[in-house]
């Protein structure tokens, strides 16, 4: 390819969109299926439970700390199949390039995207490339679906909260939603956050390993952790009661949060799950998480109650409680 940049003739479907596909591409993301170049992919899967999801990424910047557009958009449709209690298998993927898009970029980003397909095990085995003219996108936005297997006897979803299963979060709050927003507005601080875009799949393997009777896997990306539970709480008819002291939250992102006016509650993650499972098991899950290294700083964070049905509540650090409610609408556009 010997332009630097997107030209409308890499959307044509002739020679110069082949070449995108060949040099570029398949490079990185080759495979038998895939390398056929079939107008879709054919799938050998034994017969069971899929998981199916898609999702579309149109993040602004396209580069931030912590990973760019390309791996957040593989490790964001893996986390939605773990989610569902799958294990992920095929990807596919759908580029929207706008012209004039730098082809060093490009590659970066399909660099990032076959790494982190390689890091969960899945393949990338379909997709398409469409380019628009200068000024009808920004840059890049992405498209990826993906299928996963379920495995016998695993049954998770929003609906299956049971009063006095305990709530775990994996990680640390808000660090993907805070690190985007310091980037977009060009805003410096003294201690640097990176977003905590990962694949969780396997840390999902993990846990219902120890414990197939998890009622409920979540990762809570746009509206983070707050709503992430309101909908849990609808959704199963049960109260969830959170205990503030014991929510972790970096210091210098708490620091953004407080000085944009924002709750991390609220503040969108990419690498981070909520997981709901029997009080009995509670401890063995999180030891199962803590061995992760996506899952150092977990912790139990609330419970799961039949008073309140659907409502979440917040027990503060000095004895009240606070309603956590779901916001109107969102907070940080263009976070994912």
């Amino acid at each position: 390819m010997a332009n630097d940049t997107i030209l409308l003739d890499h959307g044509s479907g002739g020679k110069v969109s082949h070449a995108l596909t060949r040099d570029l591409l398949l490079p990185v993301f080759g495979n038998p299926i895939l390398n056929r170049l079939d107008d879709g992919a054919v799938l050998d899967i034994d017969a069971g439970r899929l998981a199916f999801s898609t999702d579309t990424y149109v993040v602004d910047p396209i580069f931030f700390p912590g990973g760019n557009i390309g791996d957040l958009a593989i490790n964001g449709t893996v986390n939605d199949l773990a989610m569902c209690g799958a294990e992920p298998l095929y990807l596919s993927v759908g580029l929207i390039l706008e012209e004039g898009l730098a082809l060093g970029d490009l590659k970066k980003i399909v660099a990032a995207m076959g790494a982190a397909a390689t890091k969960a095990d899945v393949k990338i085995v379909t997709g398409d490339t469409k380019v628009v003219p200068k000024g009808a996108a920004d840059k890049i936005f992405i498209n990826t679906s993906g299928v996963g297997r379920i495995p016998e006897g695993i049954d998770v979803g929003c609906d299956q909260a049971r009063s006095r299963d305990v709530v775990i979060i994996s990680g640390t709050l808000a660090d993907h939603g805070a690190t985007v927003l310091t980037q977009r507005e060009g805003l410096t601080f003294d201690a640097q956050v990176a977003s905590d875009s990962a694949a969780l799949n396997h840390m999902v393997r993990q846990i219902l390993n120890i414990c197939p009777q998890v009622s409920v896997l979540r990762d809570p990306t746009r509206g983070g952790v707050g709503t992430a539970l309101n909908e849990i709480a609808g959704q199963s008819g049960v109260g969830i009661k959170l205990f503030e002291d014991k929510i972790p939250v970096k210091p210098e992102v708490s620091g953004i949060c407080e000085l944009l006016g924002l709750d991390p509650l609220y503040v969108a993650n990419e690498g981070k799950l909520l997981a709901l499972v029997p009080a009995a098991q509670a401890e063995n899950v999180l030891a199962a998480i803590t061995a992760n290294e996506y899952g150092r700083d977990a912790a139990i964070i609330g419970e799961v109650t039949a008073d309140t049905p659907g409502k979440v509540f917040m027990q503060t650090r000095i004895g009240g409680s606070r309603i956590v409610d779901m916001l109107t609408g969102e907070q940080l556009p263009r976070i994912c």
